[in-house]
C-alpha cells in the first residue's frame, strides 16, 4: 500500500489536481488499484453543478491515468519523468459520482512498447462500475 507522500515521491500531480489518496495494490509496469475519498470540498464540485455536484467524467479519467501512471512511473527508466496522454478510446460513464463517494480505480497496463502504452481503466463507487476508458500514454521528461 502507498500512501499519499509515497505517490507524490512517484507521480508529478498535486493538490487539486492529484486524484489518488492511496494505493491499495501495485505491480510497477503492470497494474495499480487506487482510492480517492471525495469530500466535497474539491473544486470542481462547486460549479458542476450547483445545488447537485457531480465529478465532471473527464476528473474520472484523470483519477484513472493518475493511477495506472504510478504503477509505470515506478520502473526505474521512468522514474522522475511524467506520463502524458496520447489518446482516450471507448469513454462510458455509468454512475454519477457526488460528495461523500470514494473512487475505486483499478488500471492494467495491456501494451507498452518503450515510452508509449495502454491501459484499460475502470472506476467503481459503490460497488458499481461509474466509468471505464482505454488510455494510450507516453512517458517523457
Amino acid at each position: 500500500m502507498l500512501n499519499r507522500q509515497q505517490i507524490e515521491d512517484i507521480i508529478p500531480h498535486r493538490k487539486p489536481m492529484l486524484l489518488v489518496d492511496r494505493i491499495d495494490d501495485v505491480l510497477p509496469g503492470q497494474y495499480a488499484k487506487g482510492r480517492l475519498r471525495l469530500k466535497g470540498d474539491e473544486f470542481f464540485f462547486n460549479g458542476h453543478f450547483p445545488n447537485n455536484p457531480v465529478m465532471p467524467g473527464v476528473m474520472l479519467i484523470e483519477a484513472m491515468a493518475q493511477t495506472g501512471a504510478v504503477s509505470i512511473l515506478m520502473l526505474d527508466e521512468f522514474k522522475g519523468k511524467t506520463g502524458y496522454f496520447a489518446k482516450i478510446d471507448n469513454a462510458r460513464f455509468r454512475e454519477k459520482v457526488k460528495p461523500g463517494d470514494t473512487l475505486i480505480t483499478e488500471v492494467k497496463i495491456i501494451n507498452r512498447k518503450g515510452a508509449v502504452g495502454v491501459g484499460e481503466g475502470v472506476v467503481y463507487v459503490n460497488g458499481k462500475r461509474a466509468a471505464s476508458a482505454t488510455l494510450t500514454f507516453a512517458v517523457a521528461k
